[in-house]
């Protein structure tokens, strides 16, 4: 039997309280509120907690029982949609259009689900949740609701903040299709306001087993009565009408982000399924739900929050990254109002500070957020905040501090110990503290041992093995056995693993000079010219009987941090010559197979820092030399137009290149595809901001 209007008012009113204690970080109080009745709105409650619990700490364990409880949660809202089939309207929208909803959220966080292990065989099984119905997949009944409740699109809608800059709103989409124009009103373009853009135009292949053809929206759909569109009306907080609102907005938003950020090969499965995405109005629709106040809202701030802060931190450049984060920080500065003790919020304000150059801030942030007054009633949240100040020490080259907060993070989740244990040993590298380096590298094969997450290693952990292999052969070759060996490794682990972060990319000249010296030092010493590296540095006198890198692929990483420290200091002749040095040693290379692809990934982005450089200066290298715009040399818009076309053009080609080499096979491939896609975003943003200019 559906449940009458005040029941449901009710329901969503008692569970809001539970979503209140959850973001505020008191997370046995949200459990205990979501147990105290089993509507769907509480087992999904239940669901949220158990999800951001696995999702935060990646626990095996905890997965298991996101799954069961959204399951749970689906099977109820599924119950109650059948049920409110023929009742009376309760809302303004169609009977059972709340349950609808519901039932979609429980199946978009399944499918998340699975793709939290960063694997291709992840996303896949994240695909086939959100498909394996198709009376009730997550992509027909997001477009329906789309259709439904937004019939004019989103484009007169509030956001959480407004903007005068110009429209980083593009009209091409999916992988070209730009992002963050979440916060701007000004825009317009009926094409990608319609629910259109997340269908193909040709049927796909679950059509062939179903009774819609998902050649459009309203093809697929019911005949649904005409309502008023949600501009006309006043919505009530906490009210069902603002769930139907904002939760539609946010499912939408989120299923299309989540299609757009796939790797390219999984968005061709994508695309064979029939499927299609448009990030530009995914974007548009998560800040129309951060609007809102209710729970909905909440997590699309929480989901823009992180893509601003993953596009911040992988993308390498961006083409208007104080647009970003002034929209970034309106969001987080919109929920850590309301809740200020929620370690989510203060992880992101951390992460305003840090991608805005201020690493100290940020490192302040982190540890006030970390003492010991503070409640600590939800452990992976804050385990998120020890993460994140644990890759901002070692930017920042505070090695020991680094150590002993990854070793911390042990003691947070049983997600992978032996990652925590390779980069803190690569801290103690740095040290030179063999002896702990040694301990620490010596626990990790017992570690990685252990149950994964689908039964297989990690994809760090498959890094992980190939590297202390790699070391122990060095070191028999060397010695005539494998043991001490880690006095064989000259370039720490932990730098190398931080390649993949961009660790590199936002720290403080003096930061990559003290790296570029320390790397510098090594023979045989580099034959590639650098104003930065003394010559005594580069060329020692006297040489040691064997050399301290022997292999190709140490001599390709080595370039390959050199080449991105020099970009990251300006001096991009340097840095180009030193990343075109480690692509050319790919076919040579024995383990490391990964170092071609990133190094024509890092050499695209410095095409497009030295044009920036040229013509606009770079954001944080022109903070730390105290120059400002007015002292940039004048270029002319024509010069400007030129600078920037052989830039994108150039950075275009490699990022092509790099994809090619970006297979299943190479360490960490998924992760280089996703920064290869969200650059050329980038790219295709600049040239919309170059038309619209001219």
């Amino acid at each position: 039997m559906s449940q009458n209007s005040e029941e449901t008012q009710n329901s969503l009113r008692s569970a809001t309280v539970g979503f209140d204690h959850l973001f505020s970080n008191e997370l046995q109080n949200a459990r205990d509120a979501f147990a105290a009745t089993d509507s769907p709105f509480h087992q999904l409650g239940l669901g949220a907690c158990a999800f951001l619990e696995a999702a935060l700490g990646m626990e095996t364990a905890l997965l298991a029982e996101a799954q069961r409880c959204l399951s749970l949660s689906e099977a109820g809202s599924k119950k109650q949609l059948k049920a409110s089939k023929y009742a009376k309207p309760t809302t303004r929208f169609p009977p059972g259009t709340e349950w609808e909803l519901l039932h979609s959220d429980a199946i978009i966080l399944l499918g998340l689900n699975y793709a939290l292990s960063e694997s291709y065989m992840g996303y896949l099984q994240c695909l086939y949740s959100l498909n394996r119905s198709t009376s009730f997949s997550a992509h027909s009944k997001y477009s329906k609701l789309y259709k439904t409740v937004y019939p004019n699109g989103l484009d007169s809608l509030p956001t959480p903040a407004s903007s005068t800059d110009p429209s980083r709103a593009p009209s091409v989409h999916s992988a070209a299709s730009s992002t963050l124009s979440v916060a701007t009103t000004t825009q317009s373009s009926s094409s990608s306001s319609t629910p259109t853009s997340i269908v193909s135009k040709r049927s796909g292949f679950f059509s062939r087993f179903s009774n819609s053809t998902p050649s459009s929206v309203s093809s697929s759909t019911l005949s649904l009565p005409t309502i008023e569109t949600p501009s006309n009306f006043e919505v009530v907080e906490g009210s069902v009408d603002e769930l139907i609102l904002s939760g539609t907005a946010f499912g939408y938003g989120l299923f299309n982000l989540v299609f757009s950020l796939l790797p390219a090969k999984i968005r061709g499965v994508v695309g064979f399924l029939g499927f299609n995405s448009d990030r530009r109005l995914a974007l548009r629709a998560l800040a129309v739900s951060a609007a809102h106040t209710d729970v909905h809202g909440i997590f699309a701030g929480l989901a823009l929050m992180t893509y601003h802060g993953v596009v911040l931190l992988l993308s390498g450049y961006q083409a208007d990254e104080q647009h970003i984060l002034r929209q970034y920080r309106t969001i987080v500065d919109k929920v850590s109002t309301r809740y200020p003790n929620g370690s989510l919020w203060i992880l992101n304000r951390a992460k305003i500070l840090r991608m805005s150059y201020d690493t100290e801030g940020a490192i302040q942030v982190l540890q006030d957020g970390l003492k010991p007054d503070r409640p600590k009633t939800f452990v992976q949240a804050d385990g998120l905040l020890i993460f994140e100040l644990a890759w901002t020490l070692l930017s920042q080259r505070r090695y020991q501090e680094a150590a002993d907060a990854f070793i911390n993070m042990t003691k947070i989740n049983s997600w992978s110990h032996g990652t925590y244990y390779f980069i803190a040993a690569g801290c103690y590298i740095s040290l030179k503290n063999y002896e702990k380096a040694l301990e620490l590298f010596e626990a990790i094969p017992a570690l990685l041992d252990k149950k994964k997450i689908g039964g297989k290693d990690l994809p760090t952990e498959v890094f992980i093995k190939k590297k202390l292999a790699f070391y122990k052969e060095k070191q028999k070759r060397l010695t005539g056995s494998e043991d001490n060996y880690v006095q064989c490794m000259k370039i720490s682990p932990a730098e190398e693993l931080a390649i993949f972060w961009n660790t590199h990319a936002r720290i403080p000249k003096d930061v990559a000079l003290a790296h570029i010296a320390e790397l510098g030092i090594l023979t045989p010493p580099s034959t590639i010219a650098s104003s930065i590296m003394s010559p005594s540095a580069a060329s020692p006198s006297s040489a040691p009987a064997a050399a301290d890198l022997d292999t190709p692929d140490e001599l390709a990483i080595r370039s390959l941090l050199l080449g991105i420290l020099h970009r990251t200091a300006g001096e991009y002749a340097s840095g180009r010559a030193f990343l075109v040095d480690a692509h050319a040693r790919h076919s040579s290379v024995k383990v490391s197979t990964w170092i071609g692809g990133v190094a024509l990934f890092e050499l695209a982005v410095l095409e497009l820092r030295e044009a920036q450089a040229r013509v606009e200066g770079v954001p944080g290298l022109d903070v730390q030399a105290g120059e400002t715009h007015a002292s940039m040399p004048k270029v002319s818009d024509a010069e400007k137009k030129d600078v920037w076309a052989g830039a994108m053009r150039e950075a275009e080609a490699r990022l092509e290149k790099a994809l090619s080499l970006a297979t299943q096979q190479v360490d960490l491939s998924s992760r280089l595809d996703s920064r290869i896609a969200m650059l050329k975003d980038e790219i295709a943003m600049k040239k919309e901001l170059l038309a619209s200019a001219a």
